[in-house]
């Protein structure tokens, strides 16, 4: 009986880390500025609520304002709006080779899904920002579902919605606990460092093809413009 891996159907990204590269440190010293608040205050607030906004429970209206609240520092809706601004430009920087491998992908007619923990307003910022984004066959934003990764249920969700059994997705993720729970469920995981990280477990798998899926015949190493 062999022990092979199902075929790669589709390709599943998480959009922070993976999709966009590290937090842009001038929107967070934009953040700071506006709020008045030292690095320790503000770290504290917005990592305090931001499950809560991430799954639906907050709007980003009320996600800053329960921030302020939470820092005694109240917000008024002209901080609400620069804040929003400025937290969708934290996560807007994007992580190019794995961009342009997506759209290799999507060239190649290899199904492409993101499904990531994000809150309404910055998700609403990042699709205006960023059309490639609605070249994916799907986008599953977490506040949408009311879940959040790692849910089992909003990993199911998503396999449905790209019409791909969960054993013939590729998830890549940054974060631990969210591929432990994708790989409990029967998908193809790999934990996303770094791009030149990456590309080697692609190799140790035996996923050339799909590494260098609508590159020329012969030219691995080329760049598709």
């Amino acid at each position: 009986m062999s022990n092979a891996p199902e075929p790669v159907e589709a390709v599943l990204f998480d959009y922070g880390m993976v999709l966009s590269g590290p937090p842009n440190p001038d929107a967070w010293a934009k953040m700071r500025a506006i709020t008045g608040l030292d690095e320790a205050a503000l770290h504290d607030a917005y990592w305090h609520f931001r499950n809560d906004y991430d799954r639906g429970a907050l709007t980003g209206l009320a996600y800053w304002r329960a921030v302020g609240e939470h820092a005694g520092t109240p917000f008024d809706a002209a901080q609400v709006a620069a804040l929003i601004e400025a937290d969708t430009a934290l996560w807007g920087d994007l992580n190019l080779p794995m961009v342009e491998w997506v759209q290799r992908l999507q060239r190649a007619g290899i199904r492409t899904g993101i499904l990531s923990n994000i809150g309404d307003a910055i998700a609403a910022g990042l699709i205006a920002k960023h059309p490639w984004v609605r070249g994916f066959d799907h986008a599953t934003w977490s506040h949408a579902l009311f879940l959040a990764k790692p849910d089992p249920a909003i990993y199911i969700a998503t396999a449905e919605a790209l019409k791909t059994p969960l054993t013939n997705i590729l998830f890549l993720d940054d974060r631990e606990d969210n591929i432990a729970a994708a790989a409990g469920l029967g998908m193809q995981t790999v934990r996303y460092s770094t791009h030149a990280e990456f590309e080697r477990e692609m190799h140790a798998r035996g996923l050339d093809a799909l590494l260098y899926a609508g590159l020329p015949t012969g030219f691995p190493d080329a760049a598709i413009k």
